[in-house]
Order: structure tokens, then C-alpha cells, then sequence
């Protein structure tokens, strides 16, 4: 075994030189080739936008940048894509390590169910509110001859007709089926021949009927104004309230005048 001489001081010297030599060999070594190896120092990836993506591209677009991922949350979203991504933490375009985990949460498969709620009696825009607290949509509304104008007095999904409880998909459309304030009454209807248009008007808004005219010119016999014709006519017949009638005038229509105040 080899002996090292400290028999002079530059002996010693020369020793503990080559022991700080040594030292500041391993301590380079270790912070600016070793440490920054095995951490990547100075190397970063950057986080690609996954939102939207598949199952399979989302493991692509992970793969290529050397990236790891973990499911954390799976929530159903309406509308959305099943099994696409909803949300990633770390947000896209972070700078993270290789090998660096990113949480997603995905959008489930599978609706939940959920209750329809008792939005019977209610006004339209009150049902509304309530259904979307519930999870789900209102479509078109269809309305029926009923009293209770603008109530919703039946609900329907898929069709057919459902109770408040009823389970339903989360996300689903359902039907309002609502009063058109007028109901299945009929009146008879008044003979309005002979009688001046703005009479017939009047008597026909107080039985909740319309009134629809076209003026003919002058007719012999009638001063203009007369209702000669009506359709459909009198003779003991019967129409259903808020219905129209349609009359024909003796004369021309009026015109409004303009008064000049110059």
C-alpha cells in the first residue's frame, strides 16, 4: 500500500490540497452533473389543452410529452361528449416535469336519474325554474282548451304522459302541456247583419269572440258601415270562445285624418 510523506510541511500542504481538490471535484460533480440528470434540471414540459378530448387522445397527447394522468372525478354533464375530458389540474399550458401526473375529471356515460318535480298548478315560467333546478330541460309547450291559461296541467317525456316523483335521466327534455285561458265553452253565435260594424265589435269582445273585417265599397240598401255578411252564420250555430267571425261592410274603410296644426 502506497504511503503518502508528511515528513515536511510541504507535504502536508500538498496533501490537504489534493483532499480540497478531491472534495471540490465531487461537490461540482454532484450539483451540476449529477443532481441536474437525475431531476432534468431545466427541463420542462408543457401541458397540452385535453379538454374535449377522448379517452384515447387524451392518453396520446400524454404519452407524446412523456406525461401521467389520473382520473380524480367523473360527473355527467348534458350535452356533452360521454367519456371526453371536462377538466384537467394542472391547467393547459402549465410547465410540469416529465413523468408529472395530471387530474382529470371525465365526463360520465350514464346519466343520473332524477325526480321530475311537482311543477303541476304552476305558471309556465315557474315550472321552468323548477325543472332546471332538477337537472332537466323544458321543450315546446303544447297547449289544450282549459281554463287555467298559461298552468301547466300535464307533463309528458318520451311521449308519454308522467307524474311529479317520476324518475327521469338527468338532462332530459320534457313537454309542458298548459291552458290556452279559453277552455272547451261554446257560445252561440249573434246574428250580426245589419248591425254597424263598430256595434258588432263591441258586442262580440264581451262574448270573448274576434271579429275579422274587410269592407266591400258601397251596397244598395245598406249605408256604409252595415255588416251585410257574416261567416259562419247565425241560425242557432255555435263556436267555441276566442273563435273569429268574419264579416263583410257596405262602404270603404275608413281613413284616419291628419290634422295639420301649421
Amino acid at each position: 500500500m502506497a504511503k503518502f510523506s508528511t515528513s515536511s510541511k510541504s507535504d502536508i500542504v500538498v496533501h490537504i490540497g489534493i483532499i480540497v481538490a478531491l472534495f471540490l471535484v465531487f461537490f461540482f460533480s454532484f450539483f451540476f452533473i449529477y443532481l441536474p440528470w437525475s431531476t432534468n434540471h431545466g427541463q420542462s414540459i408543457t401541458v397540452p389543452d385535453l379538454k374535449g378530448m377522448s379517452i384515447e387522445e387524451m392518453e396520446k397527447a400524454l404519452d407524446d410529452r412523456d406525461l401521467d394522468y389520473e382520473v380524480s372525478d367523473c360527473t355527467f354533464v348534458a350535452g356533452a361528449k360521454p367519456l371526453s375530458i371536462l377538466t384537467q389540474f394542472p391547467k393547459p399550458g402549465s410547465s410540469v416535469k416529465e413523468g408529472r401526473k395530471i387530474y382529470l375529471t371525465i365526463v360520465s356515460e350514464t346519466a343520473p336519474m332524477v325526480k321530475l318535480p311537482d311543477v303541476f298548478g304552476r305558471s309556465e315560467s315557474s315550472a321552468k325554474n323548477q325543472l332546471l333546478s332538477a337537472g332537466l330541460v323544458a321543450g315546446t309547450t303544447e297547449v289544450i282548451p282549459a281554463l287555467e291559461e298559461n298552468t301547466v296541467l300535464k307533463v309528458k317525456f318520451n311521449g308519454k304522459e308522467v307524474k311529479a316523483g317520476t324518475m327521469i335521466p338527468k338532462g332530459s327534455t320534457v313537454v309542458f302541456v298548459v291552458g290556452d285561458g279559453l277552455g272547451d265553452q261554446m257560445v252561440e253565435i249573434p246574428n250580426l247583419v245589419g248591425m254597424l260594424a263598430d256595434e258588432a265589435e263591441i258586442l262580440l269582445s264581451g262574448q270573448n269572440l274576434g271579429i275579422a273585417k274587410r269592407y266591400v265599397g258601397p251596397v244598395d240598401g245598406y249605408p256604409d258601415g252595415t255588416i251585410i255578411k257574416q261567416r259562419p252564420s247565425a241560425e242557432g250555430n255555435k263556436i267555441h270562445i276566442g273563435d273569429v267571425i268574419d264579416v263583410e261592410i257596405a262602404g270603404n274603410a275608413p281613413t284616419e285624418n291628419v290634422e295639420d296644426n301649421n
